[in-house]
């Protein structure tokens, strides 16, 4: 026996709402739909089974036994799809229980903390797993489902056809000197000046490390690297140490503040990150993913308001 086009679990459903309510009216507020329309799916569920589901008195639906064997079987049957959508959704990230944000370590400092609590007040019930990383392995992950959105520097290492972003804000690259250096107090530095001197970088990969390095080229000069690392909280425990100088975005200025002075750079060797949410297409109408969204162009309005020409970028 082959099943009929006509048998939908639309239809059980409403039929399952009018075994509960013994009503058209009440089944049809219960729907938000209209009495015709459930007396349609009825009638047409009749046909579908090709046997009588009621016995009619007027305008009154009896169910006959036919019908309350059909109830007990299309109970589980629904409920089985129900959570069989569920899990499928789930398996592909889309409304699950847990959230996967991937961040740079520098995030972590005031925007990743902000954007969690705003998140968890929209959905309280999700769980965030924070994976930290740089652009190329966050996007990397995104783009193999391990991640549900990444917050990074939206330069050219993740731009990509399958993916979408939102900008949050702009921050300045500044150099990173110990309190003690005869830099600390100056009000910009030339870095031609410190073509002598040691630096340390973040590993390839990570955003600011590219943009130092094109930083470096403007200077003319190629920076003796005494160590790369791989997160910005141990380069600058270096940094503060006196191991070497760096090339470091504003964000992370309240970080070993009083040990780390970040000094503004010459106009002609400034520039920006651009920070922001990267998310693939595909997961676009995921419900977490539209709550961290909302979250985040809130977090670019502020943003936006708070930002001076003097501290523009330490906002983030």
């Amino acid at each position: 026996m082959k099943i009929d086009e006509e048998l939908t679990f639309k239809k059980l459903e409403i039929f399952l709402a009018f075994m509960r309510s013994g009503n058209l009216s009440r089944a049809a507020e219960e729907l938000g739909t209209s009495t015709v329309s459930v007396h349609r799916a009825l009638h047409s569920l009749e046909n579908a089974l090709r046997c009588p589901l009621f016995r009619r008195d007027g305008r009154k639906l009896s169910p006959l036994e036919s019908a309350h064997v059909l109830e007990d079987r299309a109970q589980k049957l629904v409920g089985d799809m129900l959570e069989t959508v569920r899990v499928t959704r789930e398996a592909a990230g889309f409304s699950a229980e847990r959230f996967r944000l991937g961040a740079l370590y520098s995030l972590t400092v005031k925007t990743v903390p902000q954007l969690i609590m705003g998140l968890k007040l929209r959905r309280s019930a999700l769980n965030i797993d924070l994976v930290m990383g740089s652009n190329i392995d966050l996007l990397y992950r995104l783009k193999n489902l391990e991640l549900d959105a990444i917050l990074v520097s939206l330069n050219e290492s993740v731009n990509d056809p399958d993916c979408e972003s939102l900008p949050l804000f702009r921050d300045d690259i500044f150099l990173a000197v110990p309190a003690d250096s005869p830099y600390a107090n100056q009000s910009e530095v030339d870095l031609a000046d410190l073509r002598d001197s040691t630096f340390l970088t973040l590993s390839q990969g990570f955003a600011t490390h590219q943009d130092g390095a094109r930083v470096f080229q403007q200077a003319g000069f190629e920076p003796k690297v005494a160590m790369q690392v791989s997160d910005i909280f141990t380069l600058l425990s270096m940094v503060s140490s006196g191991v070497g100088y760096a090339l470091l975005p504003g964000r992370i200025a309240a970080v070993y503040e009083n040990r780390v002075r970040l000094i503004p750079l010459q106009e002609r060797y400034r520039l920006q990150q651009q920070i922001g949410v990267v998310f693939l297409r595909a997961k676009e109408r995921d419900p977490n993913l539209l709550a961290l969204l909302a979250e985040c162009r809130l977090y670019a309005g502020r943003a936006e308001n708070e930002r001076t020409p003097a501290a523009e970028g330490r906002t983030g």
